[in-house]
């Protein structure tokens, strides 16, 4: 990307001492977000959150030391944005898994600090040549940033073509943990899931609080619940609310296919998980000409007694 872009986004969109825009490895450009409370990281590739940290806390979101940064390609941590399909592609393997939102690149439309301890950021995406070779609809979408004590992301999506369309979605968020085997998710309790790690995926009910000894990638169903990310090794809770969502993921790779993952580290499986707020399998969205829908999360983080 050429010095030009960086210095337009500055001139543009900066904020001294709040939003400074630079560029880091791959050839990259980051929006850098700072303020009394927290710090932030945000990639104009993909649109895509991979830093939160409030002050005097320690990193709340998780990037591999593996992740490729590099133009359309997927970044592994942080919140990738899944959008306008979750996981394959259904009838076509060979598209882009997860969608082309991860790794197309996002335009920013506005920043503002409207406090001491508030920064805000907005990307756009909207249809091109390249997104309508994968999907043939017109939309635009909106990815709003608000970096206080707590981190909002929310994904907007809008139909701006003649046809109804449908679409699922994620914000598929990586949080960092002091040790996988002795975290805690509440929330879930009593929610239905299907479980992809089996072949053919089978359905179950989760009966307790979720603890992580083995491969995880569950799509739990009908719920609209707070999930809180207990961790005794760092003292502190993070809580997960949502907006716009009745499905959630929990996914963890374990050893196996961890060591199986270009972008992963072996050992990475350790220090992860992934609390997905998300619009999948039956909770995929219409959305009618001219209308929108919006799904966000809401990180914040609790210290614990």
């Amino acid at each position: 990307m050429s010095s030009n872009k960086l210095c337009f986004l500055n001139d543009r969109y900066s904020i001294p001492g709040r939003v400074e825009f630079v560029r880091i490895q791959g050839d990259l450009i980051v929006a850098q977000i700072t303020n009394t409370s927290a710090s932030a990281t945000v990639v104009l590739a993909g649109g895509q959150v991979i830093a939160f940290q409030p002050h005097g806390g320690g990193p709340v979101l998780w990037t591999s030391g593996k992740s490729r940064f590099q133009p359309g390609a997927p970044i592994r941590g942080g919140i990738p944005v899944c959008w306008p399909w979750f996981g394959p592609h259904p009838e076509n393997p060979g598209k882009p898994a997860h969608g082309f939102a991860r790794i197309s690149f996002w335009d920013v439309v506005a920043t503002d600090a409207p406090s001491d301890g508030i920064t805000r950021i907005e990307l756009k995406l909207s249809d091109h040549k390249e997104t309508r070779a994968l999907w043939p609809h017109p939309f635009e979408l909106r990815l709003q940033v608000r970096v206080a004590s707590e981190l909002e992301v929310a994904l907007i999506m809008h139909n701006t073509g003649e046809e109804s369309i449908r679409c699922e979605s994620a914000l598929h968020s990586y949080f960092a943990v002091s040790d996988i085997t002795r975290v805690r998710i509440h929330g879930l309790e009593h929610c239905r899931y299907l479980d992809t790690v089996i072949s053919p995926p089978a359905e179950g009910t989760e009966n307790q609080p979720i603890e992580v000894h083995a491969e995880i990638d569950r799509v739990y169903v009908d719920t609209l619940a707070d999930c809180v990310l207990i961790d005794p090794g760092w003292r502190r809770r993070v809580r997960i609310a949502k907006e716009g969502s009745r499905s959630t993921v929990v996914w963890n790779p374990w050893i196996a296919k961890a060591a199986r993952m270009s972008d992963f580290g072996d050992d990475e499986w350790r220090g992860m998980i992934c609390i997905e707020t998300t619009n999948a399998l039956a909770d995929a969205r219409g959305i009618e000409p001219g209308h929108s829908h919006r799904l966000a999360a809401r990180i914040s983080v609790e210290s614990e007694a």
